[in-house]
């Protein structure tokens, strides 16, 4: 039914096509009986044990939504009648605005892949503040992803932040620091450890005022370095992170393509093992202390599956939803269980980080040097 769907909606321009589904999932969230029969119908499908906790928060499975796809805070309740076991709304800035000029978002269906350069586009904290105070139903986990606004000078980047934490804060389960986004000049810079150190204190100091306890993440880049992974894991554990978000969207360009010259982050499959990778190296540098939440290239449940054995505890979507429609929880969570009984894990939690404690293979036990003939 959804390939019909999306072959209508990929008529129209990818942000025309956005703003229809978005438009269909606000009004699917008036419904309030029809978004509660059909969460439960989704999560029904789960036959095995998927709950995971991070920081501090229940999640019924690991698969939620990232943010970027609901910036306003305007769908949340329709997004959750689709089974998500969290949906992360933003990123939101302290004021309006535009974002970057048309178009900005591209597809490449044949990559399965997204170019995006919307620039926080958004009509500010208070607005989406709003939108979730007026919200009834609490099912899951809803997060808060915050920025800068792009006329904010980078060394007043903090007051932003703040800011956003002062408004979204006490109406969000947990707040995300977008600093890793490429399509705002300069906001990368942020996770140099000096400044990433600034920010994140003051965040984390604001944030211990307005909302006690509230758990605090930080999206960081695929593009990092290994070297400059490890930097930014000891620099979210000290100054107290609930944990990381690996990762937001890529400058790379792994394939040749027309539409590949578009400026802007490269999302969907081909992010998925860049993604993996600095999921992989953040586990390994924490010991497997600093919960992940992981989102890069998530497709089908062996994706999925991939990212929770590298180290993360929840895995969120947002291009495969794009490409592979409303029933694509339902999918993820009907696959996975056959995957984890294969390899004899009892729980969606035994899986999280199995790949960084495979067992070395057992040394050889040694010959004792021969003895000379007397």
């Amino acid at each position: 039914m959804y390939r019909i769907a999306r072959a209508l909606l990929f008529l129209f321009s990818a942000e025309r096509a956005h703003r229809l589904g978005m438009t269909m999932l606000r009004w699917l969230g008036h419904l309030a009986g029809t978004c509660r029969g059909m969460r439960e119908r989704t999560l029904s499908s789960v036959t095995y044990d998927a709950s995971v906790k991070v920081a501090g928060l229940e999640f019924a499975h690991p698969v939620a939504l990232a943010a970027g796809l609901d910036k306003e805070a305007e769908a949340v309740d329709g997004l959750l009648a689709l089974g998500f076991a969290a949906v992360e709304v933003g990123t939101l800035t302290p004021k309006p605005q535009p974002g970057n000029p048309q178009p900005r978002l591209f597809r490449i269906p044949e990559h399965r892949a997204l170019i995006n350069r919307m620039g926080f586009n958004n009509h500010g904290a208070a607005n989406a503040a709003g939108h979730l105070r007026a919200r009834t139903w609490h099912p899951a986990p809803v997060g808060v992803n915050i920025g800068k606004n792009k006329d904010t000078p980078l060394e007043q980047a903090v007051d932003d932040y703040v800011a956003c934490v002062d408004t979204l804060a006490p109406l969000g389960d947990y707040v995300v620091i977008n600093a890793s986004s490429p399509n705002t000049p300069g906001l990368r810079k942020l996770q140099e450890p000096e400044q990433l150190t600034t920010l994140l204190r003051a965040v984390k100091a604001r944030l211990e005022q307005v909302s006690p306890g509230k758990p605090l993440f930080l999206k960081i880049a695929p593009d990092l370095t290994p070297e400059a992974v490890d930097e930014v894991v000891d620099v979210v554990r000290a100054c107290g992170l609930a944990g990381i978000i690996a990762t937001n969207t890529t400058i790379a360009r792994p394939f040749e393509h027309p539409v590949a010259k578009e400026a802007g982050g490269l999302s969907g499959a081909p992010v998925r093992e860049p993604a993996n990778a600095v999921i992989r190296r953040a586990y390994a540098r924490s010991g497997g202390a600093l919960p992940i939440i992981g989102v890069g290239g998530v497709f089908t449940a062996e994706d999925v599956y991939e990212k929770l054995k590298a180290g993360a505890s929840v895995v969120q979507v947002y291009t495969g939803f794009i490409y592979e429609g409303p029933g694509m929880v339902r999918q993820l969570l009907e696959g996975l269980g056959p995957l984890l009984a294969r390899d004899g894990f009892r729980s969606v939690r035994e899986a999280i980080g199995a790949d960084d404690r495979v067992a070395p293979p057992a040394a050889l036990p040694q010959r004792e040097p021969a003895r000379p003939q007397a």
